[in-house]
């Protein structure tokens, strides 16, 4: 499983609970989409983790700046996955970032907002905030390899699945 976490905003741990927390201790990777705010608190997901991929956000300290790039690029389930924090110009932009990167699909947050877009020219994954909702619910993403792709959910810490998505394999 592939599980996909962001804007934490924490100087004090991971604030990680229920099957969020669960969820990336389960995991085959980990992927954090930027806003940590201090080092300690990377570090505890990295402790949490069996494998781990994250990159830096806008309130990010210079220390996870200097382990963190702004943008990767993440194999998964035969997906290429661009993962960044935020790119200025919404969809568009970002849909862009994901091209550049020829990737099949764009994790990112900032937002705060869970939100899954699959209708566009890329998928389009945020997986809000767990611990930072700012007037959304509390979530993360779980994704699994299947025969086409890869099968996500939005879930609350509470274990609330509320969206199911399908990140597609790109045509031959």
């Amino acid at each position: 499983m592939l599980t996909v976490v962001s804007d934490t905003h924490s100087t004090d741990g991971h604030t990680l609970r229920g099957r969020t927390l669960d969820a990336v201790r389960e995991a085959a990777l980990v992927i954090h989409a930027g806003d940590f705010m201090r080092a300690s608190v990377l570090d505890a997901f990295e402790s949490e983790a069996t494998a781990f991929r994250g990159v830096y956000g806008n309130n990010d300290d210079s220390e996870i700046r200097e382990r963190l790039p702004k943008v990767r690029t993440v194999e998964y389930g035969g997906l290429r996955l661009a993962v960044t924090h935020t790119v200025r110009g919404g969809t568009t932009a970002l849909s862009f970032a994901g091209r550049e990167r020829d990737a099949d699909g764009i994790i990112y947050g900032h937002t705060h907002k869970p939100t899954v877009e699959v209708g566009g020219e890329i998928p389009l994954l945020n997986p809000g905030s767990h611990a930072q909702p700012r007037g959304h619910r509390r979530a993360h993403a779980e994704l699994e390899p299947a025969d086409d792709g890869l099968d996500g959910r939005l879930v609350t810490p509470d274990g609330e699945v509320f969206e199911r998505f399908t990140l597609s394999s790109p045509e031959p």
